[in-house]
């Protein structure tokens, strides 16, 4: 049976499985070893080359779910984006980056580009135009993130794939919010497309991952880098990132839901004064989202009456976790001028419209009911 013929929940349950052949084992065997033998075998494995039949077989689930050729797994998602960058461009070359990023992956490209002679353009917004006017002879490389972390800004996939190809420059997206369950960019026409696998193809908030998919000729150029580089990871989580996916259709279906419903609830609150969720019609680019993904993602910001102080908020919540990562099972906030952007400074925040009141909801799997009566508790506990 084609894999191109699977459904999503089909590919999460069986695509990339390792096989028991020895006991008929329902679930992948784990296989921890870090020697494997090198005389008349055809893959010489090593877990630095990334290819144990554990991260083998994963790697074949995350190109399913991507609809690409091939995919790599890797330590945390900034070990995925780094390597993939240095994977396509070296000294000399430029890129073009998104303006609305992961502040990590903003700071990544602040400090670390120079070092290695790579320039590089923010863009002035996120529409065509502005990628377009940032182009140089020498860029090499565009990148996005739709919908971006933490003000969800949706980006024109298809037409920054077409832009690339127009230039001759690839194209790669962060594709975390997400996740394969909502979006699929290579089908847009997009060449990379890497994951933190931390978030939603984890989702437990126990497993620090990346993944990076695309063509079998892009993999073998971040493969090439990344075995120097050593962001491998264990097989033991490799085996947890396996068995978390299993359900990741079922897992971000249920969370899109329930966001969408409190989205709709919190852009009727008194007490909230703004709502970012792509799934709302007064969200400027709802109807490009509507198009582009499947569904809206389980991830919306909004930000909170200027009389309500952001921090103690979160402290008076007592279902709602306030935690540093995002895309788990349980819902959870965090104020993103205070971690996603704090490498950020206030004038760049303020650019980007990051302000002290804004709070970044990941929401999860409980009942919608019990969700809201935490929110209304926690702003009753700290009004005036």
């Amino acid at each position: 049976m084609s894999k191109r013929n699977l459904g999503l929940n089909t590919i999460c349950t069986h695509v990339g499985e390792v096989k028991d052949e020895q006991f008929k084992g329902a679930v992948s065997p784990i296989y921890v070893s870090t020697s494997y033998e090198f005389l008349d075998v055809t893959t010489k494995r090593y877990p630095r080359y990334f290819n144990t039949p554990n991260q083998e077989h994963l790697s074949k689930k995350i190109a399913a779910l991507e609809s690409a050729e091939s995919a790599m797994i890797f330590s945390s998602g900034m070990a995925a984006i780094s390597h993939m960058f240095l994977a396509f461009l070296r000294k000399g070359d430029h890129l073009v980056a998104q303006n609305t990023l992961y502040g990590g992956t903003v700071n990544f490209i602040k400090e670390e580009f120079p070092k290695y002679g790579i320039d590089y353009t923010f863009t002035e917004g996120y529409s065509v135009s502005d990628f377009e006017k940032a182009i140089r002879p020498n860029t090499k490389l565009i990148h996005i993130e739709s919908p971006s972390n933490p003000l969800l800004t949706i980006t024109d996939i298809e037409a920054i794939a077409k832009l690339g190809k127009a230039h001759g420059i690839l194209t790669s997206i962060d594709n975390t919010f997400a996740s394969p369950v909502n979006q699929n960019p290579i089908k847009l026409g997009i060449d990379v497309v890497m994951h933190s696998a931390t978030k939603y193809l984890g989702g437990h908030s126990d497993i620090s991952a990346g993944a990076v998919a695309g063509s079998k000729e892009s993999m073998d150029l971040v493969w090439n880098v990344s075995k120097n580089l050593g962001g491998n990871l264990s097989d033991m989580t490799v085996w947890m990132l396996e068995r978390s996916m299993k359900t990741l259709g079922l897992r971000v279906k249920a969370q899109t839901k329930n966001a969408m419903k409190l989205a709709k609830w919190l852009d009727k609150h008194s007490k909230i004064s703004k709502v970012y969720y792509p799934g709302l019609k007064s969200h400027p680019e709802h109807k490009l989202a509507k198009r582009q993904m499947k569904g809206y993602g389980a991830m919306l910001s909004f930000e909170l009456d200027s009389s309500l102080d952001s921090y103690a908020f979160q402290k008076a919540l007592k279902l709602i976790k306030s935690s540093m990562s995002l895309a788990g099972v349980e819902s959870t906030v965090i104020s993103p001028h205070l971690t996603s952007h704090a490498l950020l400074t206030q004038e760049e925040r303020d650019k980007i419209g990051i302000s002290d009141q804004l709070i970044r909801f990941s929401v999860g799997i409980e009942d919608v009911k019990d969700l809201k009566e935490d929110i209304n508790q926690a702003i009753l506990a700290i009004s005036n």
